[in-house]
């Protein structure tokens, strides 16, 4: 008996320090970031004081926030082409019959699988032989594109899950369908919809590949970043990653904050 509770306290001991291991080995790289946005001395070590002069530089900097302007804009409209495609495509693989349906639905996976360079060089051919001059546009196409199977893949699996007995009431009581959708459907998967979105706009912000074949004479923040990295670590990047982490969290908690009020 008290070998085992030993080994049951053991046995929990050592789950708990495997998984401060790999929260340290996720988060610490963070936390340095952050720490160093802060330091006097750039990037240096030990820590010698304390300041916001970093900051102040990188609001000074108008090309890198133009960037960061124009990678908010390239990803808000890319959740917009996401869902308002996305959320149909959805619908129609759960609900309709069509020859192909099931290879269907593994081809709409192929732009989550295939690698970032393969979309933005085929996105690259298309535009160029369409006559399409690359700029921030071709930047909002190539990414809402490529994410729309996001969208597709999380309210499908919700759909899965959703008790149509709902729907069917409503049409029996004389609702026509965009009022069933709206009231009945949309209620139901608002939560897919939700964490879709937040997921395409996280992945829109980070994608350097696409954006890379893409761009035209403006710039979005990762490349901007990876111009700057070319030259070293400064204490700009640290500043910027910081800012980005700290929104990326508050959108996290807000999602997660509303998809609790909805359950």
């Amino acid at each position: 008996m008290t070998r085992g509770r030993v080994g049951r306290k053991v046995w929990a001991a050592g789950i708990t320090a495997g998984a401060a291991a790999v929260f340290a080995f996720l988060y610490l790289p963070i936390a340095v970031i952050v720490v160093f946005s802060f330091n006097r001395f750039s990037t240096s070590l030990p820590l010698r004081g304390l300041t916001l002069d970093w900051y102040r530089l990188l609001f000074q900097d108008r090309p890198l926030i133009e960037s960061l302007l124009h990678s908010f804009l390239v990803a808000g409209c890319a959740v917009v082409i996401a869902v308002v495609i996305g959320i149909p495509a959805a619908l129609a693989v759960d609900r309709l019959k069509f020859p192909g349906k099931e290879l269907f639905e593994r081809v709409v996976l192929l732009p989550l699988i295939l690698p970032g360079i393969i979309t933005g060089v085929s996105l690259l051919n298309f535009f160029v032989a369409g006559g399409i001059r690359l700029s921030l546009t071709t930047v909002i196409l190539g990414h809402g594109t490529a994410l729309i199977s996001v969208v597709v893949t999380q309210v499908y699996a919700r759909l899965k899950r959703m008790d149509r007995s709902q729907e069917e009431a409503a049409m029996d009581l004389g609702a026509p369908p965009w009022r069933t959708f709206w009231h009945v459907t949309f209620p139901n998967i608002r939560t897919a919809v939700l964490g879709a979105a937040l997921l395409v706009f996280t992945l829109s912000m980070d994608e350097i590949a696409v954006t890379f074949f893409l761009i035209g004479r403006e710039n979005t923040l990762p490349l901007a970043v990876w111009s700057m990295l070319r030259q070293g670590i400064t204490p700009e990047v640290n500043a910027i990653s910081t800012i980005i982490f700290l929104m990326s969290a508050v959108a996290i908690l807000l999602g997660y904050r509303l998809m609790q009020k909805e359950t």
